[in-house]
Formats: C-alpha cells, structure tokens, sequence
C-alpha cells in the first residue's frame, strides 16, 4: 500500500468532494466554498452585496443553484486576440461597402 503524507491525502480528499459536489444541484456554503475554492468569508460579502445569486428560505440558511452559479463565474468573458482581430476585420471589410449620404 502505498504511504502517502497528509498534503496528499487531503488533495485526495477535496478530489474526492468534488466528484460529490458535481452531483449536488443545490449547494450550501460550505460545498459552495470547496466548489469555487473561495473562502467563505468572501462569499459571504458577495451574498451580503447582492453580487451573487442565492436563496435563503425562512431568512435563515443560504443556498446556491450551481447552474447559476457556473452562470455568475462565466460572465464576463473577455474575447481572444483571434477573435478581437477578427471582428476588426469583419468591421473594416463592412466600413467600406456602406453609403455615403
């Protein structure tokens, strides 16, 4: 059996929340905390500044809805150069068929 130190059985461990937290379509904090490996202090400014999508049935504890929260960490995506250069192109190659008035 192999012997392995603590750092590797707790990278072997968070693997292994991991696999279970991609099961789960409602997350608590705390699983929200090892999903997106933020701390829970700065989730918890993110629900307390409405930045964030959450519930909080009964006023008490709050939950998550992963698909919104994959939305929320997916937006504002920023283009590749590729794409930059070519939407220039695109832009210059229409520029030049409009009308002059």
């Amino acid at each position: 059996m192999n012997n392995l130190n603590l750092d590797e059985l707790s990278k072997k461990l968070d693997e292994i929340k991991g696999l279970i937290l991609s099961e789960k379509d409602i997350l608590n904090m705390d699983d929200l905390s090892v999903y997106t490996g933020f701390s829970k202090d700065y989730l918890y400014k993110l629900t307390s500044g409405k930045s964030i999508p959450y519930y909080k049935p009964e006023g008490k504890m709050i939950f998550f809805k992963k698909t919104e929260v994959d939305a929320w960490l997916l937006r504002n995506r920023h283009a590749t150069v590729e794409e930059i250069d070519m939407q220039a192109a695109t832009y210059i190659k229409n520029k030049g068929r409009r009308k002059v008035s």
